[in-house]
């Protein structure tokens, strides 16, 4: 026969087992959350532009915004060592393509050394992809380089705090 005390006791383990009581880490991810993953990013044709499969996690806190919107809007309710597949449209990653970004900047004071392809910070912070080089102008193209395509993520949730 099971005393009170013992059924208790039992009680209490099975919660702190299931992850129950106290100061127990977040179960899914929300706004606020500080968030740990491992990612694998590819185009549509399969080629793989960013990962950190077999690195370092990926830390950020949910919900401010320093990540594009698609990858936090996946992340938000997933738990830890889930993984999720998920494909952004543009709108939800980089953005389309705008023609007004590509825009021709005078060649005089540019660094000696420039490639067609090469990407540059401007003085004003802007990061821009070297389009042509002529001896009057560069032109440039400012729209981020995955701007306009649709982006697949396959998304592991490490940890949750």
């Amino acid at each position: 026969m099971n005393s009170p005390g013992g059924v208790i006791a039992a009680l209490a383990l099975i919660t702190a087992a299931c992850g129950g009581g106290g100061d127990s880490p977040a179960t899914s991810a929300s706004d606020g959350n500080t968030v740990g993953v491992i990612y694998r990013g590819t185009l549509d044709d399969g080629s793989e532009f960013d990962s950190n499969v077999g690195g370092e996690p990926l830390v950020f806190v949910l919900g401010e915004g320093s990540l594009i919107s698609g990858f936090e809007n996946a992340v938000r309710g997933m738990s830890v060592g889930e993984t999720v597949t998920v494909r952004l449209e543009p709108s939800e990653a980089y953005g389309e393509r705008t023609e007004s970004l590509i825009i021709d900047l005078p060649a005089e004071g540019a660094p000696d050394g420039l490639a067609v392809g090469d990407q540059v910070v401007l003085s004003d912070g802007s990061r821009v992809t070297i389009l042509e080089l002529g001896a009057e102008t560069i032109k440039v193209d400012a729209n981020h380089p995955l701007a306009g395509q649709a982006l697949t993520f396959e998304i592991t949730i490490q940890s949750i705090e």
